[in-house]
């Protein structure tokens, strides 16, 4: 059963991003909430205090707590996000194309980044994610098989996070993120639509399980006018 303070945060998350509560509207008072959610000021505090670490309010001394613009997040690098949840959240329709979907042996690249045995078996998947007409990021995914047992071509056309979540019951912890700028290959020309760009941003994900094992290697390659990738960062006053 999910924790008294992550049900009022999800409930309270839910009302800011579909505009129940408004951008620069006060939350109620503490007070109100207590009363709302029938429960004790310290739990309201809980949810308040993860709601603020996570941008979605500011709190101002003495007068309760702003909201705060979320629209802001297009492509959230502190989270973890497929590219059917967020084409969903930006009200666009996704197509994925899957280009490739084999079973290889780890090469030295593979067994440094996904941290491999040369005799493990690994998934890779290459896909082309288009919104509209435009193709615009290429996916090269590389998963532990031992942990993603089957991929089917439906399934990543769908998402692989979804089936991995809900279908093998894994619960996906947390990612190591690196974004660069890299010139664009010979690859990333034949898969996107990228006219006049010659560079692309590229994103590695190296991504764990809860227990910490990492199970997938991601390189995501982007058309760079068409994502911004943000981050909501909070300094810590020491008191």
């Amino acid at each position: 059963m999910e924790n008294k303070y992550l049900s009022i945060y999800h409930d309270l998350v839910n009302k800011i991003e579909n505009n129940d509560i408004r951008a620069n509207e006060m939350l109620p008072s503490e007070n109100e909430l207590v009363t709302a959610y029938e429960t004790s000021r310290e739990t309201v505090r809980k949810a308040l205090n993860l709601l603020s670490q996570n941008g979605y309010i500011q709190k101002i001394k003495g007068k309760g707590s702003i909201v705060l613009e979320t629209k802001r997040f297009n492509f959230p690098i502190s989270g973890l996000v497929s590219f059917k949840e967020l084409a969903q959240k930006m009200g666009r329709e996704p197509k994925t194309i899957v280009e490739e979907l084999t079973v290889i042996k780890p090469d030295l690249f593979l067994t440094t980044h996904l941290d491999t045995d040369e005799d493990d078996e690994i998934w890779k998947v290459m896909r082309v994610r288009q919104i509209g007409s435009e193709r615009i990021i290429l996916d090269k995914d590389f998963f532990k098989k031992k942990y993603v047992t089957d991929l089917t071509i439906k399934i990543c056309e769908d998402s692989i996070y979804e089936y991995i979540e809900h279908g093998l019951g894994l619960k996906i912890g947390y990612a190591k993120k690196v974004i660069s700028v890299q010139e664009a290959t010979e690859e990333d020309r034949n898969y996107l639509d990228l006219g006049a760009y010659n560079m692309v941003v590229v994103v590695e994900n190296y991504v764990c399980l809860n227990d910490t094992t990492l199970f997938q290697y991601t390189e995501s390659r982007h058309r760079p006018d068409k994502f911004k990738f943000v981050d909501f960062a909070r300094r810590i006053h020491n008191t």
